[in-house]
Parts: structure tokens; C-alpha cells; sequence
């Protein structure tokens, strides 16, 4: 069974939108677990237009779930992660004003910085998790840098799904052979969702974890909230 992890950015952005607690989210959090939800993920933007920097602490509070908490590593953001410990941090290499997540790390370029980064967060027992293309040399240079999982930036895969899924898949199923092989563990993630999500699953049987939100609670808006993280959870069986 691959885990879902519901990212609630997307609510923060509602609640902001209005300058109120409105609506709650540490409530709508403690929801989506109650829900079927495996985790939580949010992603704490530069400019906190979604998921607050102070929110943080309070969702470690109450989440009983996996926490996850993705985002750049910059000095601001490595501090408010090993202050409040998430299960997981999923390393995301965003500009400051990137809109969305629209590629992942080059691990070799970047490798001593990465290694420098999960060794960090490994000494306070937090899961590390490096964004990245469906690239196998970037899956690698993961696995050598010390982080515990990649999480395959799945934008790609979605844009071509529609047209030609065999062709969409391909990469994926490939990279997704040389992280078994190698050892590393596969999470997924960025515009997945209810057409394309079972799909992916199928050709991708070692994936532990996706993170959905936008495509999640644009469903939600249809369907419901507890009716729709029950559909995504059977994409995933």
C-alpha cells in the first residue's frame, strides 16, 4: 500500500485570502487523518503565501500521522525544521517567487551542499526525501549524498498522460528500477491526481508515498473532503 499524504497548502492560501482562521487548519489536518489521510504535508513558501512559518509548530503539535515538511533549504527554512522535527523533510530546490515546484534537484551539482543539508537533518532523526527529475543519475547522486528517499517530480509525467501514458511512464519506471536497485526509497509527487494517480501506481509498484493538494481539494470541492481522500487512497491499493 503506498501512503497518501494530503498537502494542505492550498487551504492555508483560503485562510490567508481573508486574514481570519478561517478556515481552521489545524482542524481540516486532524480531518483528512480522520478521513484516511497517511500524512500531512505542507510547504512553507519564502513568502508564507500559503502554509506559515508559525503554523509549523503548531500542526507538529496535533498531527498523530507523518508530518511532512517540504521547501527550499535555505538558513530560515533549516531552522524552523530542526527546531520542530518533522517525520520527513522533502528537499525542493524553489526559486524565491516560484509559483509551484517545476523541477527538481540536480544532485550532482549540488551534491556537497545536499550531503551537508541531510546530514543535518538525519543527526535529529528526521526522514530526508530529495525532489528530483525522473533522471537516474540524479537518483543516484541522492542515494550517495545520504538521503533516505527521492520524491520523483511528477509534472512531466501529468502533461503527457492524456496524449500517451506508455511514453508519459517510461522514465519513471526506469528511474524507479535503479532507486530498488540502489536501495533508495520513491516517493511522488506535483500535479498527480485522480485520472492519472492509479497509472502511475501500477508501473511504479515500489512508491511508498505521494503528496497531493491542489488536485486534491479542487476534488474535494465537487465531492467532499472525506468522499475524496477515500478516492485517492483507492488509486493507490
Amino acid at each position: 500500500m503506498t501512503n497518501l499524504s494530503v498537502n494542505i497548502n492550498k487551504i492555508a492560501l483560503i485562510r490567508n485570502s481573508r486574514g481570519a482562521n478561517f478556515p481552521n487548519l489545524l482542524e481540516l489536518a486532524k480531518d483528512c487523518e480522520i478521513f484516511g489521510a497517511d500524512g500531512i504535508t505542507v510547504h512553507p513558501r519564502p513568502d508564507q503565501r500559503h502554509v506559515r512559518f508559525d503554523d509549523i509548530p503548531q500542526l507538529k503539535e496535533i498531527v498523530k500521522t507523518e508530518f511532512n515538511v517540504e521547501g527550499n533549504p535555505t538558513p530560515e527554512f533549516m531552522k524552523l525544521v530542526l527546531e520542530n522535527c518533522p517525520h520527513q523533510c522533502t528537499l525542493v530546490p524553489d526559486a524565491e517567487q516560484a509559483l509551484t515546484s517545476d523541477n527538481g534537484w540536480d544532485t550532482v551539482t549540488h551534491f556537497s551542499f545536499l550531503k551537508d543539508v541531510c546530514a543535518e537533518l538525519s543527526e535529529k532523526g528526521i526522514r530526508t526525501s530529495i525532489f528530483v527529475n525522473s533522471d537516474p543519475k540524479m537518483v543516484e547522486g541522492a542515494k550517495r549524498l545520504g538521503a533516505d528517499r527521492i520524491e520523483f517530480y511528477t509534472g512531466p509525467y501529468a502533461k503527457y498522460f492524456t496524449t500517451n501514458p506508455e511514453l508519459a511512464i517510461k522514465d519513471y519506471v526506469f528511474a524507479a528500477k535503479i532507486a530498488d536497485e540502489i536501495g533508495i526509497g520513491i516517493n511522488a509527487g506535483h500535479d498527480l491526481n485522480l485520472y492519472n494517480l492509479k497509472y502511475f501506481k501500477q508501473h511504479v509498484p515500489s512508491l511508498s508515498e505521494v503528496s497531493i493538494g491542489h488536485a486534491l481539494i479542487v476534488d474535494a470541492i465537487y465531492y467532499g473532503l472525506h468522499n475524496t481522500v477515500q478516492m485517492y487512497k483507492n488509486c493507490l491499493k
